[in-house]
């Protein structure tokens, strides 16, 4: 007797892989959209949050791309939100595996302690809190913290690796010294030998913006830059020289008045935040106008370009998963065959 042949499960497809439309495509295609999320709106709706005393633990605006709906996603791995923390107000300590970061947006003071190191938080400052850090907020001063939140939290949904812990008490005892990792490691170019950083993360918790702000200012004196990027900074590990997270980085860049860079496009996803200035970033043919502390998304694979349209300069910060596609040997970058999208 000839066995008969047992029918595959549902789960299981026949297919030839090459024929398969959208199973092997010849590029990726993003699912995320370009979109800007504009200041003017965001800034009342964060100040009006706040207000909200039941809920003052992480007062967060999410913003999420409207293609990747219900996701809480700002692009496929990124994600961007608004987070205020209003005056006397503490936002307890706790620790989590998406690595984070903050860009002040408007402060008069107050700190995050990292790890028990204590940082300051002022208007145009970075501040890591990396994968599986303790961290709490705390706002000292009588006037509205409001920061600009980046997590790889998409990331971590999408690899199912979300653990998350409160700290025993509300807030860590920080150290005795302030800002312990800027003067440990601030130097860049010399660093204390006897000690060993184990994590994989900058050692560095504070980059502050006054540094970052005349190291882009001067350097547009001497160079002229990237032709996509204009002038452009990467924050780094001072250990290393390379990225300030293993999933993210995080760059600085000035566009001079009247500046219009080249086109290209690559496989990581970016976040942008205006600094300051007017321009606009024309993203798979979508042009984004944008001003002064607007944030905007360009999703993987988008040829995109920028232009400064003001008669002053124009700064953008902006962070990446450009370090988990280079350690996965996925990253690629090219130049747009016509140099331009827009006329």
């Amino acid at each position: 007797m000839v066995a008969e042949k047992s029918a595959l499960p549902k789960s299981v497809a026949q297919v030839k892989v090459l024929a398969q439309p959208g199973f092997m495509p010849a590029e990726p295609r993003s699912a995320a959209e370009p979109h800007i999320w504009r200041w003017r709106d965001l800034r009342p709706e964060a100040l009006e949050m706040g207000q909200n005393v039941h809920d003052r633990e992480r007062r967060v605006l999410r913003l999420g791309n409207p293609s990747l709906a219900p996701r809480t996603a700002t692009t496929n791995t990124l994600f961007a939100g608004i987070q205020v923390v209003m005056p006397g107000e503490v936002a307890r300590a706790h620790r989590h595996t998406p690595a984070a970061l903050r860009f002040v947006i408007e402060s008069r003071g107050g700190y995050t302690v990292v790890n028990g190191d204590r940082v300051p938080m002022l208007p145009g400052d970075l501040v890591l809190t990396p994968n599986w850090c303790w961290h709490d907020h705390c706002n000292d001063t009588d006037e509205p913290m409001i920061w600009l939140d980046g997590l790889d939290t998409p990331l971590n949904g999408l690899l199912e690796t979300v653990f998350y812990e409160e700290y025993p008490d509300e807030v860590q005892p920080p150290v005795d010294v302030m800002d312990k990792g800027l003067t440990r490691y601030g130097g860049r170019a010399l660093l204390p030998r006897w000690e060993e950083h184990h994590g994989r993360h900058s050692p560095l918790m504070h980059y502050p913006c006054e540094e970052a702000r005349s190291s882009l200012v001067r350097l547009a004196e001497l160079a002229e830059g990237s032709p996509q990027d204009g002038v452009i900074l990467e924050y780094t590990n001072p250990l290393t020289g390379g990225a300030v997270m293993p999933t993210i980085a995080c760059h600085i860049q000035l566009l001079r008045p009247g500046e219009r860079t080249a086109a290209h496009r690559h496989t990581s996803s970016t976040i942008y935040h205006v600094v300051e200035g007017r321009g606009a970033s024309i993203v798979g043919g979508e042009e984004l106008a944008w001003e002064s502390h607007d944030v905007f998304c360009v999703p993987l694979w988008a040829y995109h370009e920028h232009v400064n349209t003001s008669s002053e300069p124009a700064i953008l910060f902006s962070y990446t998963d450009a370090p988990m596609f280079k350690a996965l040997d996925l990253f690629r970058e090219q130049a747009h065959p016509d140099g331009r999208l827009g006329a």
